[in-house]
């Protein structure tokens, strides 16, 4: 039970829409090999886009992503600075559990359903060279341990914590 997994609930109890990570991934992998530039251009072309599309809209959603800090943090600082400006709020919740646990869930179907990580090797490698677990950097956040709250329970925290409408 992951972002996507909490992300989902979170999504039935407030009626917000989901636009998690894969599915900017899975619209430019047919055509560009994951994780070369022009791949990362695109993607982070297009999640960019549609989160200050909607945020010009109104639109409340809710978006997925793993968190690699200090790598991360301009792409981050970018995407709350847009979402502000058109009056609307970013609100960062941090999900994680321990190593052994995201070891154990990597090789699970749905991640492979979805073209996610599922290596323990590429894991291991990312867990050595990014701090995945560190707090947003100049961002009030939540975190919520995962191994010992359900999917359920994570996302009613999330609702009570921002203080969001239920549907």
């Amino acid at each position: 039970m992951g972002k996507l997994t909490v992300a989902k609930e979170l999504s039935r109890l407030t009626g917000f829409k989901l636009y998690h990570n894969h599915v900017s991934i899975q619209a430019v992998k047919p055509v560009f090999d994951f994780g070369t530039p022009t791949f990362w251009k695109l993607v982070n072309k297009y999640r960019k886009e549609v989160i200050e599309e909607a945020a010009k809209e109104g639109i409340d959603i809710i978006f997925t992503l793993v968190y690699s800090k200090p790598w991360d943090d301009p792409y981050v600082g970018y995407i709350r600075k847009r979402v502000e400006k058109h009056g609307s709020k970013v609100c960062f919740v941090r999900l994680y559990c321990e190593r052994k646990e995201l070891m154990e869930r990597i090789g699970s179907r749905s991640r492979k359903n979805w073209g996610k990580l599922s290596s323990r090797l590429l894991l291991d490698d990312m867990l050595s060279t990014s701090n995945l677990f560190g707090r947003v950097t100049g961002a009030r956040s939540l975190g919520i341990d995962t191994s010992v709250n359900s999917p359920k329970a994570s996302a009613e925290l999330i609702v009570r914590h921002f203080k969001l409408s239920k549907k």
